[in-house]
Formats: structure tokens, sequence, C-alpha cells
């Protein structure tokens, strides 16, 4: 924005920076970021995937991540993706050559295209990372994927040791 503001003030009617690459018409709309090294550094709260998912990224390619950073943006649905440096400036140069470059990226089969440049590379990501985002779940999701089995073993717990809860027979309702 060109202007200042204060927290909780609506954005609709403030001026934007045009200059601002991101406000830049042919970016608008695009959901995959290009960035490089230590992506995020600095970014160690939830807010900072918040804002890029709010921006309407679901993608960030960069060559190293911030650890935080990572790990927030895995648990907001977000996918981070290392690739080589070499590789993220051979898109950056794509990128620059036509302002309307698109990248394919296909999490199950962990790769990264552009048709128009044939351009393909595999991308690698933990197994336990890409079925969390694959099935767009959260950790409070995944935590109640197993309500019965937790529910079975706090049953078994307080029936072995009563004394842990304050009245055993409402928990064991």
């Amino acid at each position: 924005y060109l202007d200042s503001a204060e927290y909780g003030d609506d954005c609709s009617n403030r001026k934007l920076n045009t200059e601002f690459i991101l406000n830049k018409e042919e970016y608008k709309g695009v959901s995959v970021l290009l960035a490089r090294e230590n992506f995020g550094c600095g970014s160690s709260r939830e807010h900072a995937p918040w804002a890029m998912l709010d921006y309407g990224f679901r993608v960030i390619i960069a060559s190293s991540f911030a650890d935080i950073f990572f790990s927030n943006s895995v648990k907001n649905g977000l996918l981070p993706i290392v690739l080589d440096a070499e590789i993220i400036e051979q898109l950056f140069v794509a990128a620059r050559k036509n302002h309307f470059f698109q990248l394919k990226v296909d999490l199950p089969s962990q790769q990264i295209t552009n048709a128009e440049l044939n351009f393909k590379e595999e991308f690698e990501i933990a197994e336990d990372i890409k079925s969390f985002l694959i099935a767009g779940m959260d950790e409070i999701s995944m935590t109640l994927q197993y309500k019965e089995d937790i529910k079975n073993y706090e049953n078994r717990r307080l029936k072995e040791k009563p004394w842990v809860a304050e009245d055993p027979q409402e928990i064991l309702k």
C-alpha cells in the first residue's frame, strides 16, 4: 500500500502500490510463489503462512526454508517445495521472459511441470507431510481420526487408575 494503516483498518479503501510486484496485474490470482534461499526467515509465527494463504498462494518453491516457517506452512495447508538453487534460477529467468509463465504442481506424483518449456522436475517431500496435505488435514482433524481409540484408552486408564480423575464416574459415561 502507498499509505499507512492501523490495526483493524479496512484495507478495501487503501491505495495499492502498483510498483509492488505482487500488486501487478500479471500476478493477480497466482497460487505458486517462486522464492530463493531461507524463505520465511524471521517469520516464525503462524501469521506468515496465513498471510501467504490469504493472498492466494498454495505453493512456495524455494531453495531452502526457515525451519519454523516450513513447519507452520505444512500445518496450515501451504506446500513448501525445496529445489536446487540452479533450477530456481532457471525458473526465475523463464518467469522474467514470460510474465504469464505457469507451473503445474502435482503433489501426488511430486512433480512440477511447464508444458511450454518442456520443464519437468521432481521434488522430495516426506510421506507424512504429503499424506497430510493431500488429505487436507490439520493436526486436530488428524487427531480426531483416533477419537474412539483415545476414548477407549481414557476409559481403560480410569478403570486402572481412578485417582487421576476428580469424578471418574462422570468421565466413564
